[in-house]
C-alpha cells in the first residue's frame, strides 16, 4: 500500500482581537481597505486564462440577530437572520425590525441585539512569491491560513499593526 508523502507545509495564524469590531461599517472599511489599497503586496496572476485580482473576496457572510421582548424587557425569543452581502444584512433587518405579523407571533417587540451580530470575510491573496494563502476576518479575530513563507505573516502582522480596530 503506498503511502501519503508531505509536499508542502502550510501554516494557519490567528490573531484574537481585544476588542469586537465595532460594527458591519467599521468591518466593511477593514476589507474595502486592503480591497483598495493591497497593503500586503499581493499580485495579480492568471488563472485558466482569466487574470485575477491581487486580492479578491472568496467568501462573505452577515449575521444579524433580533430578540423580542416582552414588556418587562425580557427576552421571550429571537431570530437570526444570516445574508451573503452588508445589502442583505441591512436589508435583513429593516424587515425584520419593522414586522408586526413577527413580533405578534413572537410574543414580543423586536429589538435589535448588535452585540450578537456576526460577519466574516474571506480574502484570497497571491503573494508576489506565486503563494496563495487567505485572510479571514470576523468580528473577533483575523486568521492567516494557507501560507508557508512566513514573511506572508509578518506582511499582514505588520499591516493589522497599523489598524486600531485589530489590536
Amino acid at each position: 500500500m503506498a503511502d501519503f508523502v508531505q509536499t508542502i507545509n502550510t501554516k494557519t495564524a490567528v490573531r484574537e482581537l481585544s476588542t469586537p469590531i465595532a460594527d458591519v461599517n467599521a468591518f466593511n472599511g477593514i476589507i474595502q481597505g486592503i480591497l483598495d489599497d493591497n497593503p500586503f503586496g499581493c499580485t495579480s496572476y492568471i488563472q485558466n486564462d482569466v487574470t485575477q485580482d491581487p486580492v479578491m473576496k472568496s467568501r462573505e457572510a452577515y449575521t444579524a440577530r433580533i430578540n423580542f421582548e416582552d414588556n418587562l424587557a425580557a427576552t421571550v425569543g429571537y431570530i437570526t437572520a444570516r445574508a451573503p452581502s452588508i445589502a442583505g444584512f441591512t436589508a435583513n433587518i429593516t424587515e425584520l425590525l419593522a414586522n408586526e405579523a413577527l413580533a405578534t407571533a413572537m410574543g414580543g417587540d423586536a429589538v435589535r441585539d448588535t452585540d450578537r451580530d456576526s460577519f466574516t470575510c474571506t480574502l484570497k491573496c497571491h503573494d508576489p512569491s506565486g503563494e496563495i494563502y487567505y485572510v479571514a476576518f470576523t468580528r473577533d479575530h483575523v486568521t492567516i491560513s494557507s501560507y508557508s513563507d512566513d514573511a506572508i505573516r509578518t506582511a499582514v502582522e505588520t499591516w493589522a499593526d497599523t489598524v486600531p480596530a485589530l489590536a
